[in-house]
């Protein structure tokens, strides 16, 4: 969430239903799972020994020896009661991911558009000076908002002292939660916004594009010029000028491309096809790699090729721009769901090759029957966790290479029936 949400993790497993883990903003109202997710049943909630009361007179303790003034914090805690909805979401684990054409399909629908077009129009004197203001592309900073809360739509309504407090006594993510909530009675101490209108999601993202506070106070900013940094306003000013500003401070290049729908030569090494490897697009044009429609590629350095859905979905060429979205939420899925929601409402057409939608995703539990039966066979994925990341991603590799299989990487039920047929 920005979606800085750094450590939480448990939405952007849902494919990235979001993300949770490493954003700037917070989780993603377009990723919820789909009705053929099956949840884990939560364990039950172990709150702490410690009264709730007991806490909190111990975190007002560690907050006002960080500069927050009593006044603030008693204000901001009245009558803040433990949330166990806000447990209950924290500890939630999907079965099953959701197909990232699913997700796709959700994140950049025909309305998602249609809506981001209309205020593109409508707002277009606003969203101008903030792309002259912090050299990033309207489109980009529209797609943001409509993915993180439908552009307004719905962004939480749950006290984010409540939803911090709740997730800081319940300790299992302690530091995270007390390290954002301390920032969030800064923004109040401020005089940014008041308690009853600090509303957010479950995990403490704010505003119409949910920034966590450490994200709040080290990139918001005061846009209208009245003198407070509400990312909560109706115009939106200052929630789309702060993530544009987010945008920039890593390195956003206006007019440069996200990612773009590429056509493969037969001859191209799909070991090649990593986020990791990265060439000037000039060099991967000499190997053959063109746009979809048989055009040059855009000119960029460290350019790589990615195929999320393996070697029988679209792939793409994802340029630095890719990698700074990836700062905001650190899900492949978002970052190419921001990129082509703002080429969409620029006025494109959607990707041309098909996304192989009869693939079945595994669930987690086969997962790690995977990554168990990859390891014995000498294929180590550096641990057994039903969380497919690098380490996964080049045993499955190694293991096609081994098979004689196209090296995509790309995890499915028929690769585990493949191992499974192997032996391991």
């Amino acid at each position: 969430m920005t979606r800085i949400r750094r450590g939480l993790r448990a939405v952007t497993l849902l494919l990235s239903v979001a993300a949770s883990a490493g954003c700037a903003a917070q989780a993603n109202t377009a990723a919820a799972p789909t009705p053929q997710t099956k949840p884990v049943a939560p364990e039950p909630p172990q709150m702490p020994q410690v009264s709730f009361a007991e806490w909190r007179v111990a975190f007002r303790g560690r907050a006002l020896a960080q500069g927050i003034r009593p006044e603030v914090f008693d204000s901001a805690f009245a009558g803040v009661e433990p949330n166990m909805r806000v447990v209950e979401l924290d500890r939630y684990q999907p079965e099953f991911a959701r197909p990232i054409w699913e997700y796709l399909d959700s994140a950049v629908s025909d309305s998602r558009i249609s809506t981001g077009r209309r205020l593109a129009a409508e707002r277009a004197a606003m969203l101008g000076q903030i792309e002259v203001r912090y050299g990033v592309d309207r489109e980009v900073v529209l797609a943001i908002w409509g993915l993180e809360s439908a552009y307004g739509a719905n962004y939480g309504s749950i006290p984010v002292i409540e939803s911090l407090a709740t997730l800081a006594y319940e300790g299992r993510r302690r530091d995270f939660a007390e390290a954002q909530l301390v920032a969030a009675l800064r923004i109040l101490q401020s005089g940014d916004i008041v308690p009853a209108r600090m509303v957010g999601s479950w995990a403490g993202a704010m505003g119409h594009t949910q920034f966590i506070p450490t994200s709040f106070l080290d990139y918001a900013v005061d846009f209208t010029g009245d003198g407070r940094r509400d990312i909560w306003a109706a115009d939106a000013g200052d929630a789309l000028a702060s993530t544009a500003n987010y945008l920039s401070r890593f390195g956003w290049t206006k007019g440069a491309p996200v990612a773009v729908e590429v056509r493969l030569p037969a001859s191209f090494d799909f070991l090649a096809a990593d986020e990791s490897t990265r060439r000037p697009a000039a060099a991967w044009s000499a190997l053959g790699v063109s746009t979809i429609g048989g055009g040059a590629l855009p000119a960029g350095d460290d350019v790589s090729i990615l195929l999320p859905a393996g070697a029988a979905g679209p792939a793409f060429a994802a340029y630095p721009n890719f990698g700074v979205i990836r700062r905001y939420n650190n899900a492949t899925s978002y970052a190419l769901a921001v990129g082509h929601l703002a080429e969409r409402i620029r006025g494109a057409g959607p990707y041309v090759t098909p996304w192989p939608r009869g693939d079945r995703p595994l669930s987690r539990n086969e997962t790690i029957e995977l990554q168990e039966r990859l390891t014995a066979l000498g294929h180590d994925t550096q641990g057994v966790d039903g969380i497919v990341g690098p380490n996964t991603r080049a045993a499955i590799r190694a293991f096609q290479v081994s098979q004689g299989m196209t090296p995509d990487g790309y995890l499915s039920a028929a690769l585990l029936t493949r191992v499974r047929a192997s032996g391991g």
